[in-house]
């Protein structure tokens, strides 16, 4: 599916304990095989590995405050996006009042099917097939401002197509955002490959100056683990517990019902 990225087959539910276990794995392997170099060649020095860790957790500290910024950036380029297009479409029905009876009565039957259809894309499975029948009904609406532009050159329709228009640009918008500005899956295989390095090094060093696991180390587990997956749900703009609600475009369609109804 357009969009999606090898990270996707990793259920969210299961990203943390996941995350928890590989971090928890890595660091047990660098500080068993810390402790065997300590007692293989005891006059290792400590203070570079010191220092070599430092500096892989400092890249990693600063690789995910990049994607969390980045994948945070996005939820609110998506929130507003969403906003924007629900503004657009209440102006585009109200504007198609002013055009015939007729066409008027086509062009608020396609846009409520279209809000009908946009605010029942709520899974991934759903949302594929709904960008495919949204793109279908702004052929058939833009159809009908052809037909009205044909029949009335006036500002009142050019206003209508004006708005018809900026339903569809911030549908464009909205796909974008959601499905094609996420974290390439390079991204996530370097910040994978990131960690997995990092947490090696730290659980090395730890292997060389303690005899014992310092209890520490799980709180660093949890740590960047919890991160870790509050940037993977920040990215899935369909799953997860920080998705954007469709309770605007289903105020909307509520909205439209009630004015279908009205005498």
């Amino acid at each position: 599916m357009p969009g999606f990225t090898w990270m996707d087959a990793i259920p969210l539910w299961a990203f943390f304990p996941l995350t928890v276990a590989v971090v928890h794995c890595v660091i047990e392997l660098g500080y068993r095989l810390g402790r065997f170099r300590r007692d293989v060649t005891p006059d290792e020095k400590e203070a570079p590995v010191g220092a070599m860790s430092a500096a892989a957790l400092g890249l990693l500290a600063f690789f995910l405050a990049f994607t969390f910024g980045f994948t945070g950036a996005r939820f609110e380029e998506r929130r507003s996006a969403l906003i924007d297009e629900v503004n657009a479409i209440g102006t585009c029905f109200l504007r198609s009042q002013t055009l015939p009876p007729d066409q008027c009565a086509r062009i608020q039957t396609g846009l409520r099917k279209y809000v009908e259809i946009r605010m029942n894309a709520r899974t991934p499975e759903t949302m594929w097939p709904a960008i495919q029948e949204s793109e279908k009904i702004h052929d058939q609406l833009w159809a009908f401002a052809l037909r009205a532009a044909e029949t009335d050159r006036s500002a009142v329709t050019a206003l209508f197509i004006s708005s018809l228009n900026d339903v569809i640009d911030l549908h464009t918008k909205r796909v974008t955002f959601g499905l094609q500005g996420r974290l390439p899956g390079i991204v996530w295989l370097a910040l994978v490959v990131v960690t997995v390095l990092s947490m090696g090094v730290l659980g090395y060093l730890e292997g060389l100056s303690r005899s014992r696991r310092s209890p520490a180390l799980i709180a660093v587990v949890l740590t960047f683990s919890t991160i870790l997956t509050l940037v993977a749900d920040l990215d899935r703009p369909t799953e997860g517990t920080l998705r954007i609600g469709p309770q605007l475009m289903i105020d909307l369609g509520r909205k439209l019902q009630i004015e279908n109804s009205a005498p």
